[in-house]
């Protein structure tokens, strides 16, 4: 299938056909099946999302002994690769910037 511009806010966890409909952060080009799968991954962020707000009202448990932390870390990183997969130079360039991918 052929790639399409999409517009990408990771905030908002919106995926956007025209630039103009809401704010965005990341430009990329993907297929339908591409954006399903960073749709599920937008859907895996916010599952950990939901279990860390859980955690939060429980301090006796530190952060970095907390698998619900660890997940959401995760998922937000793997969100960022695959953006950086489908991104414009532009995208990838502020992703490198971020510092959040393994390097390689």
């Amino acid at each position: 299938m052929e790639k399409q511009k999409y517009y990408v806010s990771v905030q908002s966890r919106t995926i956007m056909h025209h630039q103009g409909d809401a704010s965005y952060e990341l430009e990329i080009e993907a297929t339908p099946e591409e954006i399903t799968q960073l749709e599920d991954l937008f859907e895996d962020k916010e599952d950990y999302e939901l279990d860390t707000f859980v955690r939060a009202h429980a301090p006796a448990i530190p952060y970095h002994h907390d698998n619900a932390n660890d997940g959401y870390d995760l998922a937000l990183k793997a969100i960022y690769q695959k953006l950086y997969a489908l991104g414009t130079q532009e995208t990838k360039n502020h992703i490198k910037s971020m510092n959040i991918l393994d390097p390689g």
